[in-house]
């Protein structure tokens, strides 16, 4: 039997010591917050949007940074052993559209009280209020215990690394951490906030601002690569544009495209091609030929679009229907299938789901989590350089990874 001690109390750290405790180690888990999985409350809206049941060749297509590093913790643990684990464990799920799975009660907290079973079960000893501030390592390199605050030592056998990115720092993932890894030897991949709105410089964004669009195609360019295309939902915010597309949009940007602008084009008519819609249009202006441009477009956009559509198009909203040319019916289909705004920046941590960026994954061994600069020191989750998309694949990755690190520092032959 080792003593384990696990630094962070969130999903990862939670997975971490759980499994450590179930091997038949002493497992202590030190959470700086007043409770445990602060961060997992609030996660899916409330509704903590557990994993995604895709199949597991697919999952890896929504993983946009290091995906291979996560072969082993993923294939070792994957999104039915992780539904399994909390069936099993007293908290009934269900599947919802796009695969992503969620508790049957809608509750966040039931996530949160079926690990707290679980610790206790297994006699996980759990500080909370209880900030780590130093790393113990010997002359040697291997790491024997951690300091917490009045400088007291704790002497452990192994340690777990699992206290989150910068995102929502107001649950306690504020980054602080990583400098005490980077004094340990560790380098730290530049920090960018994921699944974060855009920011839009076009003044139509703000005019629309509380519109949710369903069944549209948002399309994100860096110069003129396309480094992003998803289908779906999306919503017009003050300062931009957020929702599922806007969200997934912004982490490819901030991770395949840093620090540039990036052009967003939406198809608001995804079905039809520009000669169908072009056919709709001309029966739609038939129909409504004596009225005013911006009263014609009633059956075909929602109110706030309708606003702004004839500055976007550059129609004047008074001009008669019959009096439209055909060039300007064509700048009506552009604008609807390919509607432009220049994205400037994004929102940040303190509106990010997840961080980008971390614990290089070069030094650490992907088949155990294990550090290779600091021998019996362990990662998990957040703090390691890999994110994906929204859906439930950023939580996958977390009890993945924190699984095999807990099952890893708790192993027979791992000193």
């Amino acid at each position: 039997m080792s003593k384990i001690i696990v630094v962070g109390g969130g999903a990862a750290g939670m997975m971490a010591a759980a499994k450590a405790a179930e091997d038949g180690n002493e497992v202590v888990l030190y959470e700086k917050n007043e409770k445990l999985g602060k961060k997992v409350y609030i996660t899916g809206k409330g509704r903590c949007n557990v994993t995604n049941a895709c199949d597991t060749t697919e999952f890896f297509q929504s993983v946009l940074s290091n995906e291979k590093f996560l072969y082993s913790s993923i294939y070792g643990f994957d999104s039915q052993a992780v539904m399994d684990f909390f069936e099993r464990n007293g908290c009934p799920l269900k599947i919802e559209r796009g695969e992503r799975v969620f508790p049957v009660s809608d509750h966040a907290v039931d996530i949160i009280k079926c690990f707290e079973r679980v610790l206790e079960r297994y006699h996980v000893v759990v500080k909370k209020n209880t900030e780590v501030t130093q790393l113990l390592i010997d002359e040697n390199g291997v790491v024997t215990g951690v300091e917490i605050k009045h400088k007291e030592r704790i002497i452990a056998d192994a340690v777990i690394m699992a206290c989150g990115g910068k995102s929502y720092p107001s649950t306690g993932s504020d980054g602080k951490t990583f400098a005490l890894l980077e004094k340990a030897g560790h380098h730290v991949n530049e920090l960018r906030p994921g699944l974060v709105p855009l920011e839009i410089a076009e003044e139509q964004c703000k005019q629309m601002q509380g519109l949710s669009l369903k069944n549209v195609t948002l399309t994100l360019y860096c110069g003129k690569k396309e480094i992003y295309q998803g289908f779906g939902e999306m919503l017009f915010t003050h300062f931009g544009i957020s929702g599922p597309l806007g969200l997934s949009a912004a982490s490819y940007a901030n991770a395949k495209c840093y620090k540039k602008e990036w052009l967003v084009r939406i198809d608001l008519k995804p079905a039809l091609s520009e000669e169908q819609l072009d056919k709709r249009l001309l029966r739609d202006f038939e129909a409504d030929k004596n009225k005013q441009f911006k009263n014609a477009l009633s059956g075909l956009l929602p109110g706030k679009m309708i606003q702004v559509m004839p500055s976007i198009c550059k129609i004047p909203e008074d001009k008669a229907v019959h009096d439209i040319t055909r060039e300007e019916r064509k700048q009506l289909v552009k604008a609807l299938k390919q509607m432009e705004f220049h994205a400037t920046g994004t929102r940040d941590f303190n509106e990010a789901i997840i961080t980008i960026g971390g614990i290089n994954v070069k030094e650490i061994n992907p088949s155990t989590m294990e550090s290779k600069l600091v021998k019996n020191l362990y990662f998990a989750g957040e703090m390691i350089d890999v994110d994906a998309l929204t859906g439930g694949f950023n939580l996958q990755i977390a009890w993945s990874s924190g699984y095999l690190a807990g099952e890893s520092a708790g192993s027979e032959g791992r000193i």
